[in-house]
């Protein structure tokens, strides 16, 4: 049986080796759906609580020795160790979140509240990303973004309630999801992303943004 050293370090590896650039990994290698929740708190946008759904061949190698009571299940404390790992491989990457006021970049603290379940075969991670600093829900213009630059990852946003305003939001709010590019579009992104991959795409031109759009009384 494999170590559970060994399988923590496999994992972290999956991570880690996402935002390493060489036109081998133009193509993703994990996948990713996403659900996000817009934190508020005392009239300030505080931060994204997120839940990220891996596919199932990431699962299946990241669960191995995972089972320690060998009851077949994999329960949240079984799994917290695998949490951490990839909480901690994520970090030197932004958490793959990117979020601005207008042109602002926004910067995030440490994750809080984070876990992995087990379900349907598919591993979920749990966890909250808090605003360095809270901003009040009265400015116009938050938005934000989660995807790999270097498309090792594909994240994408799930098909049902991809992405929900919480409790605490101002009345009149609500969230836009842009569409991501297809057909020939995403062809020719994906092409430009290839050739220029390491030297500078902004592989954000394949990921979908978030906008938080406010009426104003």
């Amino acid at each position: 049986m494999i170590g559970r050293g060994i399988v923590l370090a496999i994992a972290a590896a999956a991570l880690i080796t996402a935002s390493l650039p060489s036109t081998a990994q133009a193509h993703p290698h994990v996948w990713v759906d996403v659900r996000a929740t817009v934190a508020y708190k005392d009239g300030n946008i505080v931060g994204l609580k997120q839940i990220w759904t891996f596919d199932d061949m990431y699962t299946a190698m990241a669960i191995q020795g995972m089972d320690k009571n060998g009851d077949g299940k994999y329960d949240r404390e079984e799994l917290q160790e695998l949490a951490k790992v990839n909480i901690d491989g994520i970090k030197q990457f932004a958490y793959f979140t990117f979020a601005k006021l207008g042109t602002e970049a926004l910067p995030f603290a440490e994750p809080q509240e984070y876990w992995l379940e087990h379900e349907d075969n598919v591993l979920t991670l749990h966890f909250v990303l808090p605003l360095k600093s809270p901003l009040p829900a009265s400015k116009p213009g938050f938005s934000f973004s989660i995807y790999d630059p270097t498309y090792f990852i594909a994240f994408d946003f799930a098909k049902d309630n991809p992405v929900l305003l919480g409790e605490g939001a101002p009345a009149g709010c609500a969230v836009d999801v842009s569409a991501p590019p297809t057909g020939s579009e995403a062809a020719d992104l994906a092409d430009a992303f290839a050739s220029e991959l390491g030297g500078g795409y902004d592989g954000s031109a394949l990921s979908r943004n978030v906008t938080v759009n406010c009426a104003r009384s």
